[in-house]
């Protein structure tokens, strides 16, 4: 038997939580929301620089909406949070567009801080990475050291540009400052991970959904 699918987020029609013109589904998390949690969430926002970050975020998504790329809201964010040295998180397959990132932000003003996924060169098989991922390069990426060497640089914001899955994660929990993403690595589609999502229906069909 099919486990029952629970409905969240994704199976709404009506997205009432945005435009207050229409009608809540039963399911949804709003509606159902229960007022501690409502004012947990509130509360979190006067911790640290939350609310900063809140309302710059505010500001340049109304600014540059349409109109920016994603290399000018990274700049523009680092602004109006006076974040000044930049660090970034790079994968070494992205080396060049990390260059390209750096040369930018010091053209306008910022430190560019870089450190590259390989850093200190440490065997996969030491960490009990088994012998055969070694075929595709033997050193292990470092998100946490990555994370380190960052916050002993201390960059005010840092940029993740094509960490893999899951390293992307660790290097998130462990850094200091704020982190955004300005490229999520994907091999197969050049760094454009939505080309799947677009294509689920027609090209990817069989191989995300089966015979379905």
């Amino acid at each position: 038997m099919e486990k029952e699918t629970i409905p969240t987020c994704v199976d709404c029609g009506t997205q009432n939580c945005k435009y207050k013109d229409r009608t809540y589904p039963d399911f949804c998390p709003t509606d159902n929301l229960k007022e501690e949690d409502r004012q947990w969430a509130l509360e979190r926002y006067d911790e640290g620089r939350n609310r900063e970050i809140m309302i710059a975020s505010a500001k340049v998504e109304y600014e540059g909406y349409c109109q920016w790329t994603r290399v000018q809201e990274i700049m523009e964010f680092a602004r109006k949070i006076g974040a000044h040295r930049i660090g970034i998180a790079n994968c070494i397959g992205l080396i060049r567009e990390a260059r390209i990132f750096a040369r930018i932000l010091r053209a306008n003003g910022f430190e560019a801080y870089s450190v590259i996924c390989k850093v200190a060169g440490q065997p996969k098989t030491s960490m009990g990475i088994p012998a055969q991922c070694e075929s595709i390069g033997a050193a292990m990426c470092n998100p946490i050291l990555q994370a380190r060497l960052l916050n002993e640089a201390h960059t005010d914001l840092n940029v993740v540009i094509g960490l893999c899955v899951g390293h992307d994660s660790l290097f998130y929990k462990y850094s200091d400052a704020y982190v955004t993403t300005l490229v999520t690595k994907d091999r197969v589609t050049g760094n454009n991970p939505t080309a799947a999502l677009y294509t689920a229906d027609s090209y990817y069909r069989k191989k995300f959904f089966g015979g379905k």
